[in-house]
């Protein structure tokens, strides 16, 4: 429990001036008493009043005293076993409340002021924002934080994320501002700079090495529970938490990234330099840019580069999303390459496809020619189903096709059409109202049709009725094979033969 300067004061005073008892203290001032006995112990001033009782651990205090200063992070449970081994009697609970009271504090660590040359060194962290709703989902929103050690100059870019492209692409963004990069720039041990650490062995990211050999800088991580070492980079996300982002709105994360680039040139710039106290962060940047490295010719490239499966729908997947793709290209492992805007998916140097980035989850981004393309390819393949089984049925259509499309007529309407007339009439029936158009010379459908109902009504017969698809396929389908009827006639011959 926490209380105010004044209720302390008052603690101590009724305790050592007017000599009251803790019980008493508590009750009257309407604290716990283990609260007033913090107070007290805390003060560092002898106890008066009545003697201290007796009490069982007592005998154990010098074991326990002579434990923690060896071990000093050794846990009360512990230690609680290792004195109970050897004879204490009393409870866990109580146990834990005494060794709180005996355990050496740790001594407060002194450091120097570490300071820096103009241009010399820079520091980098990323500092975790909440969320970002975006459609369907849900991502993190994440600020790259860059500050130049000397004049405190800060570079703040927002990502939804923390992977290693964003990373490089915050370096890049702040060199590209500064128009220059500092000699050594600092990081903690997270995953994106140092991959592995034991002791002073320290095995680096490789993409993180290739990038600073490309910019020319030293990356060097701070020590284990050193944060005094990049403590300017986190006393500036403490800064743009309380004076950038608290209360702001923003429409999206581009105009968030831009309200931030104009706070970091405008107002965190305007205040004073804590190297030098006569200059603004302003004035004390443009002195240290005159030191900094200057940039490479070319920009290391940041883009995000995956490799995708595409399966047998025309679409491959990249960052919850689905992009669509020519549909000649189904069935093969494509490359996706990604910045925060496009994507754009090859097959080795031929790019296939463009597409605006979305950051929205389980959207399908098509490009419309894809789709139209993927249609007709669908719709010729069923115009060919249609003429196989046309065919098949009545080899004889054949002919009428042929001799309708030197005449230009539509092959698709006229093969739509006959097939109707096969599930109306069957195939011995359409194959006799081919034969009569051949042979009238008009390869049409109509006459074919007027052929099959001159037949119909010379017989008499009712309007056909359309064939189901189910009776179709099973007609069509179901193999007959003829028997021979030689075994009927000895079962005859064996009824005639008298017993």
């Amino acid at each position: 429990m926490t209380i105010s300067p004044e209720l302390e004061a008052q603690i101590l005073r009724y305790f050592h001036a007017e000599h009251w008892r803790i019980g008493t203290i508590a009750s009257q001032l309407k604290v716990h008493h283990g609260t007033v006995s913090r107070v007290i112990t805390q003060a560092g001033l002898p106890r008066v009043g009545a003697p201290r009782r007796a009490s069982r651990i007592d005998p154990y205090l010098p074991f326990i005293r002579e434990t923690l200063e060896q071990f000093p992070r050794l846990t009360a449970s512990r230690l609680y076993v290792m004195v109970k081994g050897r004879g204490y009697s009393g409870q866990p609970d109580h146990f834990r409340h005494l060794v709180a009271l005996h355990r050496p504090r740790p001594t407060a660590e002194a450091y120097l002021r570490l300071r820096t040359l103009p241009g010399e060194q820079g520091q980098i962290d990323w500092a975790h924002f909440g969320h970002l709703d975006i459609g369907r989902a849900r991502r993190p929103l994440m600020a790259f934080v860059m500050v130049l050690s000397w004049s405190r100059q800060i570079f703040l870019r927002f990502f939804l994320d923390a992977r290693m492209e964003n990373f490089l692409r915050g370096h890049s963004a702040a060199f590209e501002t500064w128009v220059g990069v500092p000699r050594v720039l600092l990081y903690d041990n997270l995953k994106s700079a140092v991959l592995e650490r034991q002791g002073q062995a320290i095995r680096f990211n490789p993409t993180l090495l290739h990038f600073a050999g490309h910019y020319r800088y030293e990356p060097r991580p701070v020590a284990v529970y050193r944060g005094n070492e990049k403590g300017r980079v986190e006393r500036a996300i403490r800064y743009i938490r309380e004076a950038f982002f608290a209360g702001r709105s923003f429409a999206d994360l581009a105009d968030l990234n831009a309200q931030a680039d104009a706070w970091c040139a405008g107002e965190a710039a305007d205040r004073r330099c804590p190297e030098d106290v006569t200059l603004t962060v302003r004035e004390a940047f443009a002195l240290e840019s005159a030191h900094l490295m200057a940039l490479p010719d070319n920009p290391y490239p940041t883009d995000e580069q995956v490799a995708v499966k595409v399966a047998k729908t025309p679409y491959a997947r990249f960052d919850l999303n689905d992009y669509s793709v020519p549909q000649t290209h189904v069935q093969r492992t494509l490359s996706v390459v990604a910045d925060p805007r496009q994507v754009r998916i090859l097959e080795g140097q031929t790019l296939l496809a463009t597409h605006a980035r979305s950051y929205d989850r389980g959207q399908c981004i098509e490009n419309p020619a894809h789709l139209e393309t993927l249609a007709a390819h669908k719709h010729q393949a069923s115009q060919h189903r249609g003429t196989d089984r046309l065919t098949q049925a009545v080899p004889e259509s054949r002919d009428l096709l042929v001799r309708a499309a030197e005449r230009g007529g539509h092959l698709g309407a006229i093969t739509r059409a006959l097939l109707r007339l096969l599930d109306r009439y069957g195939a011995a029936e359409l194959r006799v109202g081919v034969l009569d158009a051949l042979a009238r010379e008009v390869p049409h459908v109509n006459a074919v049709r007027l052929a099959l109902e001159r037949r119909r009504e010379a017989r008499d017969q009712p309007p056909p009725v359309e064939i189901t698809l189910s009776e179709q396929v099973q007609r069509r389908d179901t193999p007959v094979q003829p028997h021979r009827l030689a075994s009927y006639d000895q079962l005859t011959e064996a009824d005639d033969d008298p017993a």
